[in-house]
């Protein structure tokens, strides 16, 4: 095609090939990778507990868990992320009482939840390693993240973990816009509604980062 002769017919074929079948091209360097694990704590996982209980994030803690153990043995960093209770919640987008997704109409006590931070029991931290307290969705966001993967030298995160469409594709975002290269577990990582998960996949895809199924990791690890 010439310049300036793209119908619109062709924009979108475009777009819609890189949404579906795109592939970020970089290289998967080990030694300057890091493992984020996102948000897999009691609130997101322990089943029926919490209005935002996250059904699939419970299926695969199997899987993730074999993630975290093969970085271990990599020597490759594992980070955690968790909510909990931080400066008195002062230190939150003031604007999140806001979103009908606090489920606000519930009639329960949400003060029990997002307290301490606790990573589900079978992917504990072990002591050497690091669990950032996040004030929102994004793990970047008003964190030392970036400094820690900085000062680690590292230039590359891998994802798992939930809510893909919310914390895990915003981490993504973050992380991109801070020029990491990112690794996005496609069946690593669990959205709160099974219909948005490829969705926010493929805009990943497209914008933001190289997409891959477990094994693909694990092997490219």
């Amino acid at each position: 095609m010439k310049t300036g002769n793209f119908s619109e017919k062709d924009v979108l074929n475009l777009a819609r090939e890189e949404y579906n079948k795109g592939n970020a091209k970089f290289k998967i360097v080990p030694e300057k990778c890091a493992l984020l694990v996102i948000d897999m704590q009691d609130e997101f996982v322990k089943p029926h507990w919490a209005p935002d209980w996250v059904p699939e994030a419970t299926r695969q803690v199997p899987r993730i868990k074999r993630l975290i153990e093969h970085c271990r043995n990599k020597n490759i960093p594992v980070i955690y992320t968790v909510y909990s209770k931080t400066h008195h919640y002062f230190d939150r987008p003031m604007t999140g009482k806001f979103m009908p997704g606090r489920y606000s109409e519930l009639d329960i006590d949400s003060s029990q939840f997002f307290l301490e931070g606790r990573v589900w029991h079978e992917l504990a931290p072990r002591e050497d390693e690091i669990v950032i307290h996040k004030p929102s969705y994004g793990a970047f966001w008003d964190t030392p993240l970036e400094t820690i993967l900085k000062n680690l030298g590292k230039d590359t995160v891998i994802i798992c973990g939930t809510v893909t469409n919310i914390c895990c594709g915003m981490t993504a975002r973050q992380a991109y816009e801070r020029s990491f290269k990112v690794v996005f577990g496609s069946d690593a990582t669990s959205p709160d509604d099974p219909d948005l998960q490829e969705p926010e996949l493929k805009v990943l895809r497209k914008n933001y980062a190289k997409v891959l199924l477990l094994e693909e990791i694990i092997e490219a690890l």
